[in-house]
């Protein structure tokens, strides 16, 4: 096998995937491995100390994260790598009880731009964060992860639709709602206290308020005669979140560095913990307060000088060349899967890459020995976007969109190259211990 199938690192990556079904459940998987690696928490109503030469990491809302390391030495710029913890999905309404022809159904709401066909006929768990209070008045948040079959949304015979492979629309509102059981009695409330029992040992609890998503069960996979693939749901866009943190996590801690994890990307950032939100902003003043540039630390004047010197690497996957569909590619512009990381361009900001910014990722790739690509939509088509035309726009920062090619984008299960894992990971570590951003 290619040194470029990293088995122990995908044997991460499918455990990282499988065990965070939802962005609160992600960014306490990552806080746990920042941990075990000797970073600090920290909490933004308290005082921060910081310190040169150490490693630290801060929260909120419980789905996004930023994790950074300070040189020891004077501390004049920093290397940023950005992902997002959400996924598109089907999200619990906040009355979702209801029933029809004799079963228990949940209400859901579309979360993101969800491609609805593959939802139909699957394994679905359910999981998020629940609200309860106590029986002394005290209210707790608590992840749940019900991470076995409950629930599924059946098709309808196609002897009763006889054009539904003709595309027939779907509807979120009536067609999408899953099935959890025969019953005329049966609420969601009380499930959710049946389950944290279970999962949580919580007894005489009240349900208060959930934020709680339908996810498929069935684990990631390697697939392919070769195990070329990787199979999975939420590929989108945990798989660069993963790769961002095994990057900080191999590197050497020489330089300045930042991982940044926000919510929101698939509904558009504009959240307190969204990229076009101020959480990255909030830590770089922090930073910069302590241990900014030389001269009068903490001023304006410095963080711009700080910003400025850095770079962001805005990582989040690029639709690679389908080989039933390739016509949906520009000829020259069809990343292919395991043909290394993709640089994305578009011309009308869709994407924050830039020559400069460009040209210092592919230096970074040449150094790695690692593969790049490009691409760019077809000019008779619509462009997606990411947290990285937010980030430039908000903080300022000098920034490149890049990505690991996948296929099914968007998908219950999404599918991308083993060896692309490896590739970026290398390329981004590379980036962490750069010397130099020029």
């Amino acid at each position: 096998m290619s040194d470029t199938f990293n088995a122990d690192r995908l044997a991460r990556l499918c455990d990282f995937l499988r065990q965070s079904p939802s962005p609160w459940h992600a960014t306490s998987n990552m806080a746990a491995r920042l941990e075990q690696a000797g970073f600090q928490r920290l909490e933004e109503k308290a005082n921060w100390q910081l310190a040169p030469g150490k490693r630290y990491y801060v929260t909120r809302n419980d789905s996004a994260m930023i994790a950074f390391q300070l040189p020891a030495s004077e501390l004049t710029e920093l290397r940023m790598i950005g992902a997002h913890t959400d996924s598109p999905g089907l999200h619990l309404k906040p009355n979702a009880t209801q029933r029809s022809a004799g079963w228990l159904q949940l209400g859901v709401q579309v979360y993101g731009g969800v491609l609805l066909a593959p939802w139909f006929d699957r394994d679905l768990g359910l999981a998020g964060r629940v609200h309860v209070r106590h029986a002394d008045g005290r209210l707790e948040s608590v992840l749940l992860n019900v991470d076995r079959a409950i629930a599924m949304v059946p098709s309808l015979a196609i002897h009763l639709d006889r054009e539904v492979n003709s595309g027939r629309p779907i509807n979120p509102q009536t067609q999408m709602s899953p099935v959890l059981m025969q019953s005329g009695t049966a609420t969601l409330p009380e499930l959710l206290v049946q389950w944290l029992k279970e999962q949580h040992d919580l007894n005489d609890v009240e349900v208060v308020d959930f934020e709680l998503g339908f996810y498929d069960v069935q684990p990631p996979s390697l697939v392919g005669v070769e195990r070329e693939l990787v199979a999975s749901a939420r590929l989108d866009n945990l798989l660069s979140c993963f790769v961002g943190l095994e990057a900080l996590l191999a590197c050497d801690g020489s330089q300045g560095a930042v991982l940044v994890a926000n919510d929101h990307e698939e509904v558009g950032s504009a959240s307190a913990c969204g990229a076009q939100g101020p959480f990255l902003a909030d830590v770089l003043k922090r930073i910069n307060a302590q241990v900014g540039r030389g001269g009068e630390k903490g001023s304006e004047e410095s963080l711009i000088q700080l910003v400025q010197s850095s770079l962001m690497i805005s990582c989040d996957n690029a639709h690679a060349l389908h080989p039933n569909f390739r016509d949906k590619h520009d000829e020259r512009h069809g990343p292919a899967i395991n043909g290394g990381p993709v640089i994305k361009v578009n011309t009308s900001q869709r994407y924050a890459t830039n020559s400069v910014t460009g040209a210092l990722f592919r230096d970074v790739c040449r150094e790695a020995e690692v593969p790049v690509q490009s691409f760019v939509t077809r000019a008779d088509m619509g462009c997606g976007s990411t947290i990285g035309p937010i980030t430039a726009t908000e903080i300022g920062v000098p920034t490149i969109d890049v990505g690991i090619p996948q296929w099914a984008m968007h998908s219950i299960r999404e599918t991308a190259g083993t060896k692309d894992v490896e590739y970026l990971t290398r390329a981004l570590t590379l980036f962490l211990n750069r010397a130099t951003l020029s």
